[in-house]
């Protein structure tokens, strides 16, 4: 949790962190869907960020729009009351590589 960002300008707080996309077919529909409904379990308001484009978490054609390729930079961004716990969420999933064995296997749940 080192690397976890809190920024606070003009009393707007908010956490960000960074994470390398692993997943060698990058955010596709399938772990994309995993990530928004992920995003959507949150109370805060969630965004995705990569080159300069900043997306709703908790939207599939938002996420679907950032064509988050393999190897891709994405800074998750959150603000509201459980705003770590959906930042460092987030990380994790997108750590996790969601490929499509991960993804029978989350749906199971």
């Amino acid at each position: 949790m080192s690397d976890l960002k809190i920024r606070d300008k003009e009393d707007l707080v908010m956490v960000e962190k960074d994470v390398i996309i692993k997943n060698k077919t990058g955010l596709h529909a399938r772990p994309a869907a995993i990530l928004v409904q992920t995003a959507n379990k949150f109370e805060s308001d969630i965004f995705l960020e990569k080159d300069g484009d900043r997306v709703n978490a908790k939207s599939i054609m938002g996420v679907m729009m950032l064509a988050a390729a393999e190897g891709s930079k994405i800074k998750i961004i959150a603000e509201g009351n459980d705003e770590k716990e959906a930042v460092e969420t987030i990380f994790n999933l997108l750590e996790s590589n969601i490929d499509e064995a991960n993804i029978g296997e989350e749906e199971k749940v």
